[in-house]
């Protein structure tokens, strides 16, 4: 009986500690990565918006953010259509490439990228600094087309958030003869530039010497390359550390080209914004 009994607590003690074992893989939490669906509310409205997360995430190390500001084709409600064209598909062609995590906002339908989703962006960006535990030292911000007007008042909104910033077929003054029919529709409220002669001036002034890199395509039928060209050289004057990439004889969907450059991650990743 004895010799039976001790048996019986060998088996059950081998069977605890096996148990003991598994236990903490069972029970670890599963860390979200990829693709995240997240909402925000300003005041009474709620926006949808998405965060990537790339596969090494670990909770609690800290990883540079990139804000990404979308075109005038995927404005919206469904917090979805944002991350379809620009960064997302990039994402998605080479994750190895982009160890950030990513803020998707969508400005509604037919608004600019000033006021009320201007303070959108941001908001998004601090609620996914806060929830990821982002390095608040290396916040970037990048935009395409109507984004990258974006990317300019963003920068001006937020003067020293940001460690460098990518505008990308952007534009500063929507004043110019040769905005598109459905670009002279849309809501603009609270241009920081349009109070000076000199829109690209005024926008220098407002950008607090942030690194910059700028890209356009020569053949961009939508937003003329005149607007970038004419953004470097009032940065550069301003004495910002600014470069200027121009594709020859590409269209409009520049963005194609520059999230693919080879320079860009590392230029990125080599920008710190200096503690206050």
């Amino acid at each position: 009986m004895i010799k039976h009994a001790m048996m019986r607590m060998r088996t059950l003690t081998l069977f605890t500690f096996l148990l003991t074992l598994a236990l903490p893989a069972a029970a670890a939490p599963r860390v979200e990565t990829g693709f995240l669906d997240r909402e925000i509310t300003l005041g009474s409205v709620s926006y949808r918006y998405q965060v990537y997360v790339p596969v090494n995430y670990v909770k609690g190390k800290a990883l540079p953010v990139i804000l990404f500001l979308h075109g005038a084709g995927e404005g919206g409600e469904d917090g979805l259509l944002q991350t379809q064209v620009g960064l997302g598909p990039a994402i998605r062609q080479a994750r190895d490439r982009f160890p950030f995590i990513v803020v998707f906002p969508q400005a509604r339908r037919g608004h600019f990228w000033t006021g009320e989703m201007a303070t959108l962006a941001l908001k998004t960006l601090d609620q996914t600094v806060k929830e990821f535990n982002g390095d608040s030292q290396r916040l970037y911000v990048t935009g395409i087309s109507l984004g990258g007007f974006g990317t300019w008042v963003a920068a001006a909104r937020a003067p020293g958030k940001f460690a460098a910033i990518v505008p990308i077929c952007g534009f500063v003054n929507v004043k110019r003869p040769d905005l598109p029919a459905e670009g002279k529709a849309f809501v603009l409220p609270d241009n920081p530039f349009d109070k000076s002669p000199d829109p690209y001036v005024a926008a220098a002034s407002q950008i607090s010497k942030v690194p910059t890199w700028i890209f356009h395509g020569s053949a961009d039928p939508v937003v003329s390359p005149d607007e970038s060209r004419k953004m470097f050289q009032a940065l550069k004057a301003s004495g910002f550390d600014v470069k200027y990439t121009e594709y020859d004889g590409v269209g409009h969907d520049s963005w194609d080209r520059a999230y693919a450059e080879p320079d860009l991650i590392p230029w990125l990743l080599s920008h710190r914004r200096s503690q206050p």
